[in-house]
């Protein structure tokens, strides 16, 4: 039996020009990440990451505190989808940007309607169908691949709550989408997602943990 450590990558830059750069706080959540890890005695068998400079650097952070940890392999099937082009595809796009994380949030959270509308999948070079083909696609390859003992695969929110989803929903395809808005949005940054693979399949253990972040309410971010 293994184990698969899905890590939502530490926060990214939301209001800078580079939006995929850790902020500060994201480089700190990944360290307090890793030291937990390394007091849990954990040394993972297997690193894998997204190829978005978040997820590089979130595994930096907190491989950095992972005495013995092997180096990252690149794997960009585990990237978050392109929330650009899903505000650049809304049939409405506001005039202009909002200044603050609310206003921001809300606005993605509009066009992500838009995207998950399979009326509106021509708007879009990865509609949200083929997003989670290709979710589900890694997850059944990392899967299948993982020998006992245990991977940490350092990828996004969206990603995440797609796993989830997919592993509750049971087969429903319509189920899986109703818990993909609702997990999308609860994803703390560098939030620990626990799957065991063994002879039942892939089954969820937890979702979402954030313990290590108890005691720095500065550290526990969303977006």
């Amino acid at each position: 039996m293994g184990q698969l450590l899905l890590v939502r990558h530490g926060q990214a830059s939301w209001d800078a020009d580079d939006y995929d750069v850790l902020s500060p706080t994201g480089w700190e959540q990944g360290r307090v990440l890793g030291r937990a890890l390394a007091a849990r005695g954990l040394v993972p068998d297997r690193v894998v990451r997204g190829s978005m400079r978040r997820h590089r650097e979130t595994a930096e952070a907190a491989l950095g505190e992972l005495p013995g940890a092997p180096e990252a392999s690149v794997d960009p099937t585990w990237d978050e989808f392109d929330h650009v082009a899903v505000l650049d595809g809304m049939p409405e796009p506001p005039a202009e940007a909002p200044a603050d994380k609310r206003g921001y949030q809300a606005l993605l959270e509009t066009a992500l309607e838009s995207w998950m509308d399979p009326e509106h999948a021509g708007r879009y070079a990865e509609p949200f169908a083929a997003f989670n083909a290709r979710v589900d696609d890694v997850l059944r390859r990392t899967s299948d691949d993982g020998a006992p003992g245990t991977t940490v695969v350092v990828t996004s929110g969206g990603v995440i709550a797609r796993v989830t989803a997919t592993l509750l929903a049971d087969g429903d395809p319509e189920v899986a989408t109703r818990l993909w808005r609702k997990l999308n949005v609860v994803c703390v940054n560098s939030g620990l997602t626990r799957l065991v693979v063994g002879r039942r399949g892939t089954t969820l253990v937890t979702f979402n943990d954030h313990a290590h972040l108890d005691g720095h309410p500065e550290l526990t971010t969303y977006r």
